[in-house]
């Protein structure tokens, strides 16, 4: 699927499912919502930043038409919506409870598993990278870690706050 099929087929699905399971499901508050919009962002511009660095490094590259600066630009909504945002107010409403357990494997699988199918997608030549050098899967393993945790700082950052406000408040009435 080239980047314009991807952009006009894929691009609205995913925006209707993340916002049926947000609306539906999760019903975060305004300021989790934007928090985990802004982890999710964060965590987007880190793949693109990296990924921007390993096609000069030549560590790995794309093999589509259409790139801006190298890069499938349509292509970081699913990490900004789906991994990012969505990972992070799957976490923080699985945190407390029973449940803790899912999001601990959210917590650590996301990344994982990203790099997982980034690596085996290479391999097995389903995806549209081409690894260059020897040190392509441990830089693609860096940079979902890298991507994901920092993303998930920026998430917990602004989401503390608005539950320190939360408890503020609560104590002066």
């Amino acid at each position: 699927m080239e980047i314009e099929a991807f952009a006009t087929l894929v691009i609205p699905f995913i925006v209707i499912i993340y916002l049926a399971v947000v609306i539906m499901f999760l019903r975060p508050s305004r300021t989790s919502l934007i928090a985990s919009l802004l982890g999710g962002l964060i965590m987007a511009v880190i793949n693109m930043l990296f990924e921007l660095l390993a096609y000069y490094a030549h560590w790995w590259h794309y093999t589509l038409n259409g790139l801006v600066l190298h890069l499938p630009i349509p292509f970081y909504i699913t990490p900004w919506l789906i991994y990012g945002s969505l990972g992070y107010l799957l976490i923080q409403r699985f945190w407390q409870g029973r449940s803790h357990w899912f999001a601990l494997v959210l917590l650590f699988g996301i990344p994982l598993l990203r790099a997982i199918a980034d690596i085996t997608g290479t391999y097995t030549q389903s995806t549209y990278t081409t690894f260059d050098s020897i040190v392509a899967v441990p830089m693609d393993v860096v940079m979902w870690l890298l991507a994901f945790y920092g993303g998930y700082l920026v998430f917990k950052r602004f989401s503390a706050h608005e539950q320190t406000t939360a408890l503020t408040h609560n104590v002066e009435q």
